[in-house]
């Protein structure tokens, strides 16, 4: 069986770009840039606040993670009053991966995703802003070993230390979505929370491995136990759209990946997908992405 979200990450072209340490003691302020990617960042010591775009500063400690989804500019501080400096200014980008500045009594790991493949909205379109998991959070110990992991490679530098602290960061990434899903529920966290009910859960399963079946909303109700106005109100409910929308856009997900190909054609793609005709597969194809499925691409090129 296909776990969905693997499935989802698995068109994501999740790329973990950098992690990094910043080590800063003394009073202080530093501003960073917004970034059009998916960015955590953890208090490994110290306490300090975030403050972003018109919002109150949301205090930090050790041990506490927070995740940025389309990163908008912010402030980190443990001087609220302070005029804020630039933090990037701080890092010898070509050298180093950790910045010091004035002390280290306060330590911070963070890391960005940037995630490619015109497919960044089906992550995050799921998730707010602002992501914030406590050190008292059940998944802390979980986090904080895999963070602990990160810092020592960041300070050791070793041989395949690159790629340790990519796959590190994917894991973390994971880890943090478990928490965050965990600690606010699946009502409240779109087709990610959903995936942790039992029987929306199993109904979003079964689109994933079996996209290209022709699919109702009576055969999936029946599949998972539920009736079939009962399945359909909290597949909504939890997903946001109705189950045959989830199962359109998914296939359309899968299908503008598959077009990349150049050799696959439409009409077999549609007939994978469950479609009877090729125009019917082109009509939902363009109802989702604004383009016929063979200019898709090409376009995308042009533009």
């Amino acid at each position: 069986m296909i776990d969905p979200l693997s499935d989802v990450f698995s068109l994501l072209e999740l790329e973990s770009a950098r992690c990094t340490r910043f080590e800063v003691g003394g009073q202080w302020a530093f501003r960073f840039p917004a970034k059009p990617a998916l960015k955590f960042v953890a208090v490994l010591r110290g306490a300090c606040s975030i403050v972003l775009p018109g919002e109150p500063p949301f205090s930090l400690v050790a041990g506490d993670t927070f995740l940025l989804a389309n990163a908008p500019a912010y402030v980190i501080a443990n001087d609220l009053d302070r005029e804020s400096e630039d933090g990037i200014a701080f890092f010898d980008w070509e050298h180093s991966n950790i910045a010091r500045h004035g002390g280290g009594e306060t330590a911070l790991i963070g890391g960005s995703f940037v995630i490619g493949g015109g497919n960044a909205r089906l992550l995050l379109d799921a998730l707010p802003p602002f992501i914030h998991i406590p050190a008292s959070d059940r998944a802390a110990a979980l986090l904080s070993t895999t963070l602990a992991t990160l810092d020592d490679e960041l300070e050791a530098g070793q041989m395949g230390s690159t790629l340790m602290t990519r796959r590190m960061g994917d894991i973390l990434l994971v880890q943090a979505l478990r928490a965050y899903v965990g600690r606010e529920g699946a009502a409240e966290t779109g087709w990610i929370g959903a995936l942790t009910n039992p029987q929306i859960g199993a109904a979003i399963s079964l689109i994933h491995n079996s996209p290209g079946h022709r699919w109702t909303v009576e055969a999936l109700a029946t599949r998972i136990g539920m009736s079939r106005s009962a399945f359909a109100q909290r597949f909504k409910e939890l997903v946001g759209v109705a189950p045959l929308d989830y199962l359109t856009r998914w296939r359309m997900h899968r299908a503008r990946e598959a077009l990349r190909r150049e050799d696959v054609s439409v009409a077999g793609l549609a007939a994978a997908l469950g479609y009877s005709s090729e125009s019917a597969f082109g009509n939902a194809f363009k109802r989702v992405f604004g383009r016929a499925p063979k200019r898709y691409w090409s376009d995308a090129k042009v533009g």
